[in-house]
């Protein structure tokens, strides 16, 4: 499989420098990568062979990542994020695209597919969908006290535990420390904390009639072990949902840390296929 460079990027969207990874050649077809409570660093181990057939933009959110802004609790639900990603597309100058999401920005990835039009194929990577979400660590941000009460400290050592728990294998002190360096920064905490605040399965369970009037084709991917969106949801869907079909890896919730060469493998199939 081919490896093609990464570089980090910058886009201004509504007025915020949004962040995001790149690869593969401009002229190859866009495909947009969406984070939920993580960031842009999820789909870095498998952006090198996505790039072999994409142009891959993987973005990070605002306050989230390496992006600038921050979010607030109605500037994080699901339609607010994916009218932001529709905003992103059009400053890169991407009309239709191929969509691939992980955690709440799966969320985002089915709202763009059933209601913007412009979502080609979308895969679904240990997503938020139904009413899977959020789990009791997200959900009991919805408090405003809560959230006053969570200093940087806390929210800091609750994502160390957290995203090794996302992962079969240890993560060295490096890598632990490039997933947890964005919230250090006091905005990108307060944003992660409105991002778990707005949190809603209603946004999810109110487009499934239009996701199976849409059909999109889609493929989830996903890392068996997970504990916090766990694969008989991923299974339902593709009962549920037409033209959806199912491809299990080892790993936790980042399987891209666990199966790298197994996701890549799995994407790249499923965009290559006929529509």
């Amino acid at each position: 499989m081919a490896a093609h460079a990464v570089e980090r990027r910058t886009v201004e969207v509504d007025g915020v420098p949004l962040s995001y990874l790149a690869a593969g050649d401009d002229a190859a077809p866009p495909l947009i990568l969406l984070h939920g409570t993580f960031w842009s660093r999820v789909w870095q181990p498998v952006l090198p062979a996505l790039g072999e057939r994409s142009r891959c933009y993987a973005l990070d959110f605002p306050g989230f990542g390496r992006s600038g802004g921050e979010l607030t609790v109605e500037q994080a639900t699901v339609p607010a994020l994916a009218q932001t990603v529709l905003h992103a597309a059009d400053a890169l100058g991407v009309g239709q695209f191929d969509v691939a999401a992980h955690d709440i920005g799966g969320g985002v990835a089915q709202q763009l597919a059933a209601t913007s039009g412009r979502v080609r194929k979308m895969v679904l990577m240990n997503a938020v969908m139904f009413d899977s979400w959020p789990v009791p660590a997200v959900e009991r941000f919805r408090d405003p006290a809560v959230r006053r009460n969570t200093s940087g400290e806390d929210l800091l050592a609750a994502r160390r535990k957290s995203t090794q728990a996302c992962a079969s294998r240890t993560f060295s002190d490096e890598e632990l420390a490039d997933y947890l360096s964005p919230w250090q920064s006091p905005a990108r905490a307060r944003s992660w904390m409105a991002m778990a605040a707005a949190a809603d399965s209603r946004y999810t369970l109110e487009l499934v009639p239009a996701l199976k009037e849409a059909a999109i084709p889609t493929r989830l991917v996903w890392g068996r072990d997970d504990d916090f969106q766990k694969i008989a949801f991923a299974r339902r869907y593709m009962d549920e949902i037409p033209n959806a079909d199912l491809v299990q890896v080892e790993g936790k919730h980042i399987p891209t840390e666990d199966s790298p060469d197994a996701i890549a493998t799995a994407i790249l199939d499923h965009l290559a296929g006929a529509p």
